[in-house]
């Protein structure tokens, strides 16, 4: 095999035209067809890039810059929680609505995993949505300079979008909401994998001390059925007094009020539970389930949205235009 002199410079390719006009993939594709969907100035701007760098497109590049459809890469950390399926749900609603075609990711929460999926799609797709926990410096490595909007992350590099989560009124509303029935010793199950306290936590430790409660009293738990069982039997075990719980999920509390029931705990009375998330699940047990709830249709919709304007080079939504805000939702476990 003959290896290609280090002379030789490199052929430029559509990538390197979308990194220096600052677009993506996508968009250089309209500009060099002379689509309508983009404005002039980011017209020109492709223009200016593709003969500046001299860039050729080669007979297969020809056949991805003549493509109509756009095809985005959605990428979950877990596909069994429901939670994430709805969120999956949301998106690929929005997508389709575009005409846009949608190809999901399980990553099974793993950063290694996540890295493996982006060098896969890399070449695939004209844009990536979704959950990263691996380094920016990784993320943008790997896309190389594909537009790239974050779920649930907030970015320290600039060119990444994000959509964020912002649950902190919606925990202190649920703390309160335990004070007011009588609750003085409030546990929680925090999520088990993590090297740190999630913001979940932090959530529930401002809002406890905000009320005057205890925010010690947690364990951790992982993010399934059996875990939020595991999970309340290791609290109570360690801190029996604990008369109310906040979880991570709300998977995890739908374990812990099976839980409850096995240990001949009666919810609400013996044990009031408060999840997160506001699964559509949690309206089918019994009782039905109080939660902090987030808007995933909109977290989807608004994810779909943002892509939308980084492809076609219309302004991206600002940051505080990017959040779902959680909310307490009553049920009947608290």
């Amino acid at each position: 095999m003959v290896s290609p002199s280090k002379s030789e410079p490199r052929r430029v390719t559509i990538h390197d035209v979308a990194r220096s006009a600052g677009v993506s993939r996508q968009t250089v594709s309209r500009a060099l067809n002379d689509k309508a969907e983009i404005d002039g100035s980011t017209k020109q701007r492709v223009l200016d890039a593709a003969r500046e760098l001299g860039y050729r497109p080669s007979r297969f590049a020809r056949g991805l810059v003549r493509q109509d459809t756009t095809t985005i890469g959605l990428v979950i950390p877990d596909l069994l929680n429901p939670f994430f399926t709805e969120v999956a749900a949301a998106a690929l609603e929005a997508a389709r609505a575009r005409g846009w075609h949608v190809v999901v990711y399980d990553t099974a929460d793993r950063a290694e995993e996540e890295l493996g999926t982006l060098q896969v799609i890399g070449s695939q797709v004209d844009a990536v949505v979704g959950y990263f926990s691996c380094s920016e410096g990784d993320l943008d490595r790997f896309t190389r300079g594909m537009p790239m909007v974050l779920i649930g992350r907030e970015p320290r590099m600039g060119r990444f979008s994000s959509i964020r989560i912002d649950g902190e009124a919606g925990v202190h509303a649920a703390i309160a909401h335990l004070v007011a029935r009588g609750h003085t010793r409030i546990g929680m199950l925090d999520h088990d994998n993590r090297a740190e306290p999630s913001i979940r936590r932090v959530w529930f430790t401002s809002a406890a001390v905000a009320h005057g409660v205890d925010p010690g009293l947690v364990a951790g738990a992982a993010q399934s059925a059996d875990g939020g069982g595991l999970g309340l039997n290791a609290l109570l075990t360690a801190h029996p007094e604990v008369t109310a719980l906040f979880t991570f999920n709300d998977i995890v509390a739908i374990g812990a009020l099976r839980e409850a029931r096995r240990m001949g705990r009666s919810v609400p009375r013996d044990l009031a539970v408060i999840g997160f998330d506001g699964l559509q699940l949690g309206a089918l047990v019994e009782p039905p389930l109080t939660s902090v709830a987030l808007d995933t249709r909109r977290l989807g919709a608004l994810a779909i949205d943002q892509v939308g304007r980084l492809l076609t080079g219309v302004d991206p939504l600002e940051a505080d235009e990017l959040v779902v805000r959680a909310e307490l939702r009553p049920g009947g476990s608290a």
